[in-house]
């Protein structure tokens, strides 16, 4: 039986939508926006909130339906949905679609460990109202990269008033500075609450805007992604309620990792939609590659055997090869997402695969347009430079290919590091 890989028609026509933003909107101030690092993707926000906004009302609504009323709903698919306009927005500028207002990062840990009571309480703000918001989450700290365990932010309860009292420092937070200084958002920070557990000390805690005790400093300039927004946030007796702890509080010990599977399943939710992100940077890199090789007269025949092709067309062929590969394994991993399966093995392909190709593709646009590719007069050495971020944030591409081996391999991370 032939599989199809045709769009559901609500997730086409959404898709549609952002590939037209992406066009119209993104597309003319890509430059500009890269040139002045930090200016605001002004137009998009305005555009894209009210849009992101029903689309999570639409989706706290769905928290309270009855359960019988929403066994009769047609399936859905938000992951996909998601991808597909992640992916059509990314196209346009992944720096301005990283600007886009909505929980973020923050949402996916939420809607992964948090429950009903704290999605309505947190969420409900990205719901309503005209004034855009953000969320973002914050997980890497100076002497801790991608190594989780070395967490050194801290959460220590304070039993006279039940309040969580946060300490440390977060840096490249993306969209860190939007959720907390420029609106009224959240933002996600993993500390201990055990340093002597490892990792099933880690907790993620939500700290809302304009809680006392953090600053948000130094915005971070780029190499690339140019026009979102990364900082650094510290935390200095920073004083949250006792409910704004995410999941449980005990800590189990005797190799237990309780506390790093919430980071764990918000990363199985994140990395198929950077994946997604990257493949829309690709994309645009090698529709630029075949239309301006086309202009010169040379096209991709796709009737040919590989021996009678030019080594250009070769390369081409080569681009979107992985590129398909990168999508088949991100479209596997998203699906998962909706159906409601672990997918922590094909988020970590998907991942890896994605931010790999995108980094080889636009490398080989900028290599093929010669001269004119390495020129800032057009856009193939910024979406170079914009693709590199995929192989590095949400988990670097080794981290998540030693993922991939461990399950693969049935190795725990003690065994296989």
């Amino acid at each position: 039986m032939a599989i199809s890989f045709a769009m559901p028609e609500r997730v086409e026509r959404e898709r549609m939508m952002a590939q037209a933003l992406a066009e119209g909107i993104m597309r003319p101030v890509s430059r500009q926006l890269d040139e002045n690092e930090h200016e605001r993707p002004v137009d998009f926000i305005k555009l894209i909130w009210p849009v992101m906004r029903d689309q999570q009302a639409r989706a706290l609504d769905r928290l309270k339906a009855p359960p019988d009323q929403e066994k009769e709903k047609k399936p859905r698919s938000p992951y996909l949905a998601m991808m597909v306009q992640i992916e059509a927005l990314s196209w346009g500028d992944a720096g301005q679609y990283l600007c886009i207002p909505s929980p973020l990062l923050a949402g996916a840990a939420i809607e992964a460990v948090g429950t009903p009571e704290q999605k309505e309480r947190f969420l409900r703000r990205f719901a309503e109202g005209d004034a855009p918001r953000w969320g973002a989450m914050a997980m890497t700290e100076p002497n801790a990269g991608s190594d989780t365990k070395a967490i050194e932010t801290t959460a220590v309860l304070d039993p006279e008033t039940h309040e969580w009292i946060l300490n440390g420092e977060k840096i490249f937070i993306t969209s860190g500075g939007l959720a907390l200084r420029e609106s009224d958002g959240i933002v996600v920070v993993w500390a201990t609450i055990d340093r002597s557990a490892g990792r099933a000390g880690m907790r993620p805690f939500v700290v809302e805007a304009g809680t006392p005790g953090v600053t948000v400093s130094k915005p971070e300039i780029k190499h690339g992604i140019r026009a979102s927004d990364t900082v650094s946030i510290k935390f200095e007796n920073c004083r949250i309620p006792y409910d704004n702890l995410l999941g449980d509080p005990e800590v189990r010990r005797e190799g237990s990792r309780e506390g790093f599977r919430g980071a764990m399943a918000t990363f199985d939710a994140s990395r198929p939609l950077v994946a997604a992100s990257a493949l829309g940077v690709g994309r645009a890199a090698l529709e630029f590659v075949k239309e301006t090789l086309h202009q010169h007269g040379i096209d991709i025949p796709y009737d040919q055997p590989y021996h009678k092709l030019s080594a250009i067309q070769r390369d081409v062929l080569e681009m979107e090869a992985q590129l398909k590969a990168a999508y088949l394994l991100t479209l596997r991993a998203t699906a998962m997402l909706d159906e409601g399966l672990r997918n922590s093995l094909e988020a970590s392909m998907a991942k890896a695969k994605a931010g790999k190709a995108v980094t080889k593709v636009t490398q080989k646009a900028v290599e093929l347009l010669g001269m004119m590719g390495y020129s800032r007069e057009w856009l193939v050495e910024k979406w170079m430079r914009d693709a590199r971020i995929n192989d590095i944030y949400e988990g670097t591409g080794q981290i998540n290919l030693l993922i991939v081996a461990r399950r693969i391999l049935g190795y725990s991370s003690s065994e296989l590091s």
